[in-house]
């Protein structure tokens, strides 16, 4: 298997980020994400792996649930703490493999991919055991995934588009097929200039995420094509995927 560092967000990607993905942070897109979390944290405390800017974790904050970040990037961390309402945030910049936050969680969560930013499968295997050494009993581990779409490739080809919008092209390159790993690569027009940025990614199979998290000592509850509960089928692009700790 190809191995490749762990994907961090350098300075310049992170002052774009939230202008990149701003269609991301709609009250649209984020209520019904933090509606489920919301729930499934109920009177206890929630960690996300792999925070970011803070889409996610600020207004699951703004729902009266005590929510900290772990993020690999101190450029990413230092955009969330600038943020109105920040300041209920614990912010712990360190790997999500390892590094572990004071206390007892009944949620640990992670979205849009991020697990995949870990490249090696010993790496996303620990991800998994670190988010159940932070759960209590009871406690539940949510990640939302991608369904990988190798067979997008056309048969003579290496890649596809995936996004194709006026101000962001992204293409995604299967390079190593044996090890799971493929690339994303965007052109991004921010601010009247250019930002290219090109990571890989270790791409997960709903199965193979199943078995890291029965490795973990965590039990599959649910899979979900969304964060609607819609039934996860054969034709679903993404899944929520909900494990318990017994």
């Amino acid at each position: 298997m190809s191995s490749v560092a762990s994907v961090m967000w350098d300075a310049e990607l992170a002052a774009v980020y939230d202008d990149v993905y701003a269609r991301e942070a709609e009250p649209s897109v984020v209520e019904p994400i933090t509606g489920v979390l919301a729930e499934l944290a109920g009177s206890g405390a929630a960690l996300e792996l792999a925070v970011g800017t803070g889409r996610i974790a600020l207004a699951l904050s703004a729902r009266g649930v005590a929510v900290t970040g772990i993020e690999l990037s101190p450029h990413m961390a230092a955009r969330l703490r600038a943020k109105p309402g920040a300041d209920a945030i614990p912010v712990i910049v360190g790997d999500m493999t390892t590094i572990r936050a004071e206390g007892s969680f009944t949620l640990v969560y992670l979205v849009a991919n991020s697990i995949m930013n870990v490249t090696t499968q010993d790496e996303q295997l620990a991800v998994f055991s670190n988010a159940a050494a932070h759960l209590g009993p009871g406690g539940r581990f949510v990640a939302e995934l991608t369904v990988p779409q190798p067979r997008a490739v056309p048969a003579d080809g290496k890649g596809r588009v995936f996004t194709l919008d006026p101000d962001h092209v992204g293409i995604e390159t299967f390079d190593d097929p044996a090890g799971q790993i493929a690339w994303s690569h965007h052109w991004m027009q921010v601010g009247g200039r250019l930002v290219r940025h090109s990571a890989p990614y270790r791409y997960i199979w709903p199965a193979e995420l199943d078995l890291m998290a029965r490795l973990a000592g965590l039990q599959l509850e649910h899979h979900w094509a969304g964060w609607d509960r819609s039934p996860f089928n054969a034709t679903s692009a993404r899944h929520v995927s909900v494990y318990a700790k017994t």
